[in-house]
């Protein structure tokens, strides 16, 4: 029996857990804690404070061989900056000042693509009822304070994993209103390129929110109002727009917050039909990310999955893929996990 490290390590938070594994199997999850990230000054003094937390709680000592993190930033040579803490991550130095055996470090995509292989019926929702061809890529987009994206090519009996940086690929409008999103988003951040993650994500619906707002609709809901304007001007840091935008449409007692989630779930439908085309993932398209379990009732409306198939001449094709929306949160560390334990 070996000892696994696995963690999800983001610029807002830090989740560890200790799992055993067995001739390649997972198994009992041991410990698990969650950290504020900005809190520490480097992943190291996180680990060590799990670690005694878990001896603490259960009155045994563990000495874990191998460790496997996630980065919500890019990996180059099991090293990362990552994107949005002041944090130098190299898998070398953890090994060192860790005393473990072996260290790897993915990027947070990347074991979105591994917890796939680990996730189980009640883990998924199934969007696109067709049968998943074996041998065939797998394809996974995620949206959430991003846009993620990766893939799974064959290799022998199982997957291989690859990263992705689709979300940073230009915005493609589909309509008037885009088009005029397109050239709000263009102005307001004084660039000439918006990424298809300008739109599809958790920035995205603030933005689509205040276009709409500002250039088509009448006034806003006060008490929706009142909490976009506190985060806009930097009064409250702790409001998440994006959210109280998705909560309202889903209550459907705001329309322009109504109207925000219908263009950014036919922009969402149509991101994830480019990923398709890209890759012709018969053996499943996996939507990820933290928005999608949220606006789940949107996503079962046919405007993600009309959007998705809007490619012309191919939406045929597009009509054979599987897709399946991840409800578990906790997939990229059951993806950790198996990387560590390959």
């Amino acid at each position: 029996m070996t000892l696994l490290l696995v963690g999800d390590i983001g610029g807002t938070k830090t989740i560890l857990r200790l799992v055993k594994e067995s001739n390649g199997k997972l198994g009992e999850v041991i410990a698990e804690e969650r950290y504020i990230s900005a809190h520490f000054p480097d992943l190291v003094p996180i680990v060590q404070k799990f670690l005694t937390m878990a001896e603490k709680s259960s009155g045994e000592s563990f000495i874990p061989q191998k460790a496997c993190f996630a980065i919500a930033g890019p990996v180059v040579k099991d090293t990362c900056i990552l994107t949005n803490l002041n944090w130098v991550l190299d898998a070398r130095r953890l090994e060192t000042e860790l005393n473990l055996t072996s260290v790897r470090l993915i990027n947070d995509f990347v074991a979105v693509g591994y917890g796939v292989l680990g996730l189980n019926a009640q883990d998924v929702y199934i969007r696109q009822d067709v049968p998943a061809q074996a041998r065939s890529p797998i394809a996974v987009i995620g949206a959430g304070t991003g846009l993620g994206q990766g893939f799974l090519a064959p290799e022998g009996e199982s997957y291989r994993v690859f990263p992705s940086e689709g979300g940073h690929a230009s915005f493609s409008p589909r309509s008037d209103r885009e088009f005029r999103l397109l050239q709000y988003i263009r102005r307001k951040y004084e660039t000439h390129n918006v990424s298809v993650e300008r739109v599809v994500s958790g920035q995205g619906i603030a933005a689509i929110y205040q276009f709409l707002r500002d250039e088509e609709f009448p006034p806003e809901t006060t008490p929706i109002s009142e909490k976009v304007w506190a985060w806009e001007q930097g009064k409250d840091p702790e409001i998440d727009p994006a959210a109280i935008i998705a909560q309202a449409a889903l209550e459907k007692r705001d329309r322009l917050s109504c109207e925000t989630l219908d263009l950014f779930v036919d922009a969402y439908g149509s991101e994830a039909g480019n990923l398709a085309l890209k890759l012709l993932p018969y053996g499943g398209l996996y939507v990820a990310g933290g928005i999608a379990p949220k606006i789940l009732p949107l996503l079962k409306t046919d405007r993600f999955i009309n959007a998705f198939l809007d490619k012309g001449r191919l939406s045929g094709v597009l009509k054979q893929i599987p897709i399946r929306i991840i409800l578990n949160s906790q997939v990229g560390l059951i993806g950790a996990a198996i990387c560590a334990a390959r």
